[in-house]
This record gives structure tokens, C-alpha cells and sequence, in this order.
């Protein structure tokens, strides 16, 4: 059956690609898009024509012209977005302003020097602290998916325990579940798996790293805080070895005048677990706002490895064993610097700041 209206329909597609390529600005984009794509355009034009055939003929050519359609629709988008970046390149290069020399004219010499902030500071002096101890120092990404940030912990889907976390979640248009990691443990999956892999075991490391929570910063939380987490893997390791641990990183980290304690708690990825507190060092152990009045500041959470987790990495729990630690960064410099409220570290006032330089 004839298509006698689109018979010339593969030179005008040409002409309409050659068109777009010859735009040079998006002043002229503007102007020749009604007659690309318009009502009053070829394209238009051809489909008003498809009444004339018969319903067969008019089914392939509507299909036909509808895919040249696209083509060229596409090839119009490609050329705006690629006019609009030269446009926003050209005006940016138009509006760059050189201050070098204004800058280097105002500047009061000699120049101060910078120093790290006090979280950077604190988690550097926690890992001098551990490395002294015989760890050794691991980092991981801030964003995980849902297998290392929960299940492999022993943490699966629909688990009570997911309600101890406020989750951000992360759109990234894949399958799987991307969260913004809640805690650094993650990174416990990551070194052991390569442990596995590699065949490197056994493992004394600490992760330092930032973390998030849809917590509501008050005097002891933030939503985004830096925790620092340890872990231990070897043959025959006992509660008494993490105990000892605890108390040697108290005493060298905090001083000799404070103490740790340890007191059974709950975590999915530890078994049996516990929460360790250290002595306020606001107070001193009399009781004041930053410790609710207990006179003990609760540090983090600690435990033996549970076996699901050694399981989920491919350990063999009977010949392994280990422990693993975490405590907030923030909250060791609240306590080493006596700060009682950790909003502090945040809001950026000149004069907290220079107390540390």
C-alpha cells in the first residue's frame, strides 16, 4: 500500500538534523524551533497527511513519522542543553572576578596559621591513643547499603531494632537500599570480609568516621556526629579482654581519676552486650544537667561478636571469636574539654573556637 506522504520523509529528516546542527545560539534555537517541531513544521505537516491513506498504511506510516519525531525531538534537547552550558560557561567567564591581588593587599602579615577543629583534633588524639594500644586505623564510605549497614549485622528487614535509627535514605534510582551510614560498623563488614578474602585474620583495628541520625540535637546529640568504633577478631577472646580494653582506654585517654563501668544492654550485633559510662567530668560524679543528674556519662556500646554476624561474613565462629566497641567522638570531646552542651561544636562562635586554638 502506497505511503505516497512520507515518501520523502528520509532526506526532510536529514534537513531537520542538519538544521539543528547549524544553530549556533539559543537566540536562534528559539526562533527555528516552531519551524522544526511547530504546527506549522514539516513534521506536523506529514501527520495532518496520514487521513488520506488507508487504516493499514496509516498505522506503519503513523509509527514511522512518530519515531522520526523522537529523533529529531532528541536531537533539538542535545543542542539546547549543549548551547546552555556554553551560555552559562561564557557569562560565568564574563562575571569571574580576579581578587588575587585585592586579597593579598588586605591581608595583615605575618599570616596566622589554621589548626584542625576540635572534633579533627580529638579523633586524631583517639587514634594516637589506640594505636598505642596495638590497633591499627580503618576508614570506610559514608554512604552504604542496607546489607552492610544492617543485615549483615544481624540486623534484617522489619527488625525492631531499625527503630533505634531514624534513617537518611538515599535516592539513587537502584534496587537496593542506600542509607547514609548510622553508624561506623559498617566498616567492621568491609575489613572483615577482605580479612576473609585475603586470608589476613586475625583483626585489631579501629574505624573513626562521621555518621548520621534524625536525632534532635540537644545537649548531647547531634544529627550528624563523628563515632569511632573498635574491633577485635582472633582466637580465644573473652568479655574480660573487651573489659580491659574499656578501662585502658579510660584511664589513658580521660585520666587516672576516671572511671568506666559497664552495664548489660542490648545490640543486635553483639552478644552478650553492654553499655560502658565514664565518670561526668562536668561534675565529677555529683550530678548535673549534661548527665540527667547520674553523675555518669554514657561513652558508647560494646559486646562480644553475636556469631550471625561472623556467620554473614564468612567466619567460622567455632575457631574465632571477638569483640567490637563504639562511642561518639563528639561526645569524648565534650568530656575531655568539659563542654556541657555539644550544640557548641556546631555553632560555629568565634569565641568557643579560639578557646582550642
Amino acid at each position: 500500500m502506497s505511503t505516497a506522504p512520507l515518501d520523502q520523509l528520509p532526506e526532510q529528516k536529514a534537513e531537520l538534523l542538519q538544521a539543528i546542527a547549524g544553530i549556533s545560539t539559543l537566540e536562534m534555537l528559539r526562533e527555528e524551533e516552531p519551524r522544526i517541531t511547530g504546527k506549522r513544521s514539516i513534521l506536523s505537516t506529514l501527520q495532518r497527511s496520514l487521513g488520506s491513506l488507508d487504516p493499514d498504511a496509516r498505522k506503519d506510516a503513523g509509527a514511522t513519522l512518530q519515531e522520526v519525531r523522537h529523533e529529531v525531538e532528541a536531537a533539538l534537547a542535545a543542542r539546547r542543553a549543549e548551547l546552555e552550558r556554553s551560555a552559562r560557561s561564557e557569562t560565568l567567564e564574563v562575571d569571574r572576578l580576579d581578587l588575587g591581588d585585592v586579597v593579598v593587599s588586605s591581608l595583615k602579615w605575618p599570616l596566622g596559621v589554621g589548626h584542625p577543629g576540635l572534633v579533627a583534633s580529638t579523633q586524631q588524639e583517639l587514634e594516637d591513643v589506640f594505636i598505642g594500644m596495638g590497633f591499627s586505623v580503618a576508614d570506610g564510605p559514608e554512604v552504604e547499603s542496607d546489607w552492610y549497614n544492617f543485615e549483615a549485622l544481624n540486623i534484617p528487614p522489619a527488625h525492631p531494632a531499625r527503630g533505634m535509627w531514624d534513617t537518611f535514605y538515599v535516592e539513587l534510582g537502584e534496587p537496593e537500599t542506600v542509607v547514609l551510614r548510622t553508624h561506623t560498623s559498617p566498616t567492621q563488614i568491609h575489613l572483615m570480609e577482605a580479612a576473609v578474602a585475603n586470608g589476613t585474620l586475625p583483626i585489631h583495628s579501629v574505624m573513626p568516621g562521621r555518621c548520621f541520625r534524625r536525632d534532635t540535637p540537644d545537649a548531647r546529640h547531634l544529627a550528624t556526629f563523628h563515632q569511632i568504633e573498635g574491633l577485635v577478631v582472633d582466637r580465644g577472646i573473652s568479655f574480660a579482654d573487651l573489659a580491659g580494653v574499656i578501662e585502658t582506654f579510660t584511664r589513658a585517654y580521660f585520666g587516672a581519676d576516671i572511671e568506666s563501668r559497664l552495664r548489660p544492654a542490648y545490640f543486635p550485633f553483639t552478644e552478650p552486650s553492654a553499655e560502658f559510662e565514664i565518670t561526668c567530668t562536668i561534675c565529677r560524679g555529683e550530678g548535673c544537667r549534661t548527665c540527667s543528674r547520674t553523675g555518669w556519662i554514657e561513652l558508647g556500646g560494646c559486646g562480644m561478636l553475636d556469631p550471625a554476624v561472623l556467620e554473614a561474613v564468612g567466619i567460622d565462629g567455632n575457631e574465632w571469636s571477638g569483640f567490637a566497641f563504639g562511642f561518639g567522638i563528639d561526645r569524648c570531646a565534650q568530656m575531655r574539654h568539659q563542654i556541657a552542651d555539644m550544640r557548641a561544636l556546631i555553632e560555629n562562635d568565634v569565641r568557643f573556637l579560639e578557646q582550642f586554638s
